[in-house]
Parts: C-alpha cells; structure tokens; sequence
C-alpha cells in the first residue's frame, strides 16, 4: 500500500473556525459521545440481566447497541482530540486506513442487521404462534454471525482499492476523520470508474438491505390492519415502532451520503452528513429503543428499584451491625446494669419471712 501512495500521513482540517468556537464543540460532542457509549451499555447490561428480555429482538438489539458504539467509538474521539489541538491534526497511513475500514465495516454490518430484525418483526407479527420455533437460538445466532461477516469482508477491496491511488495532489483532508470521499480527491489518478464500482456497491448493500425491510412492513402493515381491536393495533405497532424509527433515520442520513455516483462531494456536505452518522443517530439510539418500547422501559424502572432496594439493604444492615456492636460492648463492660421495672414493682419475697419472723419473736 506503501509503495503506491507518495503520502505517509494526513493532516485533518477538520472545523474551521476559532480555538474558542472549538472547545465549546468539543463540550457538546463530548457530551453527545458520553450519552451515547452511557445509553448503548445500559441497554446491552438490561438485556444481559433482565431474563423477560431474553428473545430475538432483543438479541439483535444487543449487537445493534454495540454497533451503534463502535460507529461513534470509532469516529468522535479522534475528531475530540483534533478540537484540543491548536493546529492541524495529523493522522498516519496505517491509522486512517484503519480508520475508514472500520467505519465502513461497521456501518456495512449495521445495515444487514437492520434488515434482519425486520424480518424477525415480521415473523413476530404475522406468525406469532411459530415465533419461537422459526426464531431459536441457533437461528438468531447464525443470522448475526452472517451480518457481522458480510460487512467485514465487503469492505476489504473498496478500502484496499482506494489506498492503491497516488496522493500527489495534497495530503490535507477538509474534514474530521478519514473521509474516502475526500481521500479520492487527492488522488492524481482517475477514479471516475472505481467511484461509479463504490456507487454499485453501495446500492446493493443499502438497497439489498432495505428490500426486505420494506417486503417486512408490507406485511407487517397489512396484518395490523386485519386486527379488529384498538389494543391489538397499539400492540403490534408497538412491537415496530423502535425499529421502524431508526431504520427511518439510519437509512435517511445514508442516502444522502453514498447514494451518489461522484462519491467526491463538497466537504462541508459530507461533514454534516457524517456528523448525523457517526454522532446524532448513535445519541438517539438509546431512546429510540428505551422510550418507544415498554418492555425495555418496564425492565429499566425494575433495576432501578432493585438497585435502590439493595442500597437501602445493604444502608440497613451497616446501621444494624454497628448497633450489634455496641449492645456487645455495653454487656462485656463493667458496669451494672440497672435494674428493670418489674424487679420493683415485685421486690424479693425474702422480705416477707424476716418481717414473718419478727413478728413472731414479738410475741
């Protein structure tokens, strides 16, 4: 790869503007990064511990979380540290090759998943009764093995490919991470036919997984519509609602971003478009999972209490144990105890006979 690039390292432009502009987006993307890797482990930790949440969905919705905080893992933390910095930040050849293949692999994966948690809406809506039975545990782990493979192995060649091109133009990057888009635009060399390759492979990966999303929520639509009952409406699309949201945004902001055919669009575009990526849609993913759907929120409010309830236990016992102490510690001491209520109120009967016998000698 080397020998192909005349370029060792790049320098991040990143956000232009001045150092005072710059720490307070360093505030608000450091907030929105800790909100979001805080978010994703509280679900991942709710679905591990709560055993009502043991079913594919949420199996799936474990692995999206994690996705979710790679993406911005992946992303924010060098773009934080090019806020701190007064001048330009540089990255080498290694790190962003890393960098882009990890982004690309993770968002590749993310879009499989996606399309296999409609599938499994739909067999949960339209065949609730072989649910259980088409969804198992093999199953489910088979289908996430699949995407996590699918988006890693896809994404070697495109990155391979675009780091074989001679960056003799400039090694300067107008954005805040190693962007391809803008990488192929210091490239000397024609990229028109490798952009239009990139293009055809982002069709088939975000079309190809948003086929059976559609095909999904047709049904899953046209089923709901068959429920006579109000309740049995709210329950169903309840059971979609989260994921149908987010497939809403996630695949909305990549639309934008890599539906194009000139993949080398204006750099200010694509860092806006990259921010909603890698920043906004991780942040919303939490409460997109965690408000829209009652049984993460009921298991949520579950371990809340319990946690409340073991710290008020283990307050409790700490209070008692101290008390036991000093209950041991009065009666090891050398002072007597007083005396109770009823040894006065009854006095000792050895009274009696004296007096008994003085009466006696009286007479």
């Amino acid at each position: 790869m080397g020998n192909h690039s005349s370029a060792t390292e790049f320098c991040l432009l990143g956000f232009h503007g001045s150092q005072k502009l710059h720490h307070i987006l360093f505030t608000i993307f450091f907030f929105f990064y800790s909100v979001t890797v805080m978010g994703n482990l509280v679900i991942i930790m709710i679905v591990c511990v709560d055993k009502h949440l043991h079913s594919p969905m949420y199996f799936f919705l474990i692995h999206l979380s994690v996705l979710e905080t790679l993406t911005t893992t992946i992303v924010v933390p060098v773009m934080l540290w090019g806020l701190l910095q007064p001048g330009i930040q540089t990255i080498s050849l290694a790190a962003c090759v890393a960098q882009l293949f990890l982004y690309l692999a993770v968002g590749t994966t993310e879009f499989a998943l996606l399309g296999a948690m409609a599938v499994d809406r739909y067999v949960a809506v339209c065949n609730p009764l072989r649910y259980n039975i088409i969804m198992n545990s093999r199953t489910c782990t088979w289908v996430v093995s699949a995407c996590w493979v699918f988006g890693f192995l896809s994404e070697i060649w495109p990155v391979y490919t675009t780091f074989q091109f001679t960056f003799c133009k400039s090694n300067v990057l107008d954005h805040f991470f190693c962007d391809r888009g803008q990488l192929l635009k210091l490239s000397c060399d024609d990229t028109v036919f490798t952009e239009f390759i990139f293009f055809l492979m982002a069709i088939f990966i975000i079309v190809g997984s948003l086929i059976p999303t559609i095909v999904s929520y047709t049904y899953i639509i046209s089923t709901i519509l068959k429920i006579p009952s109000a309740s049995g409406w709210r329950k169903a699309f309840s059971t979609c609602a989260s994921h149908f949201t987010f497939v809403v945004i996630g695949y909305g902001t990549c639309f934008f971003l890599y539906m194009k055919p000139k993949q080398t669009q204006a750099a200010e575009y694509s860092k806006i478009v990259s921010l909603l990526i890698s920043v906004v849609t991780p942040f919303l993913n939490p409460f997109i999972f965690t408000l829209r759907n009652d049984k993460v929120k009921e298991a949520l409010g579950n371990e809340v209490k319990r946690c409340c309830q073991l710290l008020k236990d283990l307050l409790f016992s700490e209070s008692v144990s101290g008390g036991t102490v000093l209950i041991m510690d009065y009666s090891k001491s050398s002072v007597p105890s007083p005396p109770s209520l009823s040894s006065l109120q009854n006095p000792p009967q050895v009274y009696k006979s004296h007096s008994g016998l003085g009466s006696r000698h009286s007479r």
